[in-house]
């Protein structure tokens, strides 16, 4: 009786740790604040040398704003399409031009549109350690999505030390 007893117990308190490391504090990577700015400085830098005025917006890994730079004469409508932007492609952990292609050609992705606070224009790109989504930057106002990319790509490219 007694080796049963020490069975059942030993039993129980295997099922609480296993319970207990199931519901442990997770680490995880995030966005500071000065990584935030010199990602959308080093955007929109890249952008007013190429001769488009926009506005870079940069969240973290929960599609929170840490950053926003908007460049002289940038639209007043780039605050929002870049906050959009970087919310989706932060949210859905990828760029925002691959997502609406992709929308574009599969009648299924189609309703990514619906989706609230959800910008399928390029734009968008997510900022990874390693394989790990810590944020995105979104960019809005040069003419056309794919530059508003290419801008976003330098941007995160010129601080890619930073990012290990």
């Amino acid at each position: 009786m007694p080796n049963r007893l020490a069975t059942v117990a030993a039993l129980t308190l295997s099922l609480i740790a296993t319970a207990a490391s199931a519901e442990g504090v997770r680490t995880e990577k995030n966005m500071s604040l000065d990584l935030a700015t010199q990602i959308a400085a080093q955007t929109v830098a890249t952008c007013t040398a190429n001769g488009y005025a926009v506005t870079a917006t940069v969240v973290d890994r929960a599609g929170t704003v840490r950053a926003v730079h908007r460049a002289d004469n940038a639209g007043p409508h780039t605050l929002e399409a870049s906050r959009l932007k970087a919310y989706t492609s932060a949210s859905a952990k990828n760029t925002t031009l691959a997502m609406m292609e992709g929308a574009q050609k599969n009648p299924a992705a189609a309703n990514l549109v619906n989706i609230p606070g959800y910008l399928l224009l390029g734009g968008g790109v997510p900022v990874k350690v390693g394989n790990e989504v810590i944020g995105a930057v979104g960019v809005g106002g040069a003419p056309g999505g794919h530059l508003d990319e290419q801008c976003a790509v330098a941007g995160i490219a010129k601080v890619q030390d930073l990012l290990k």
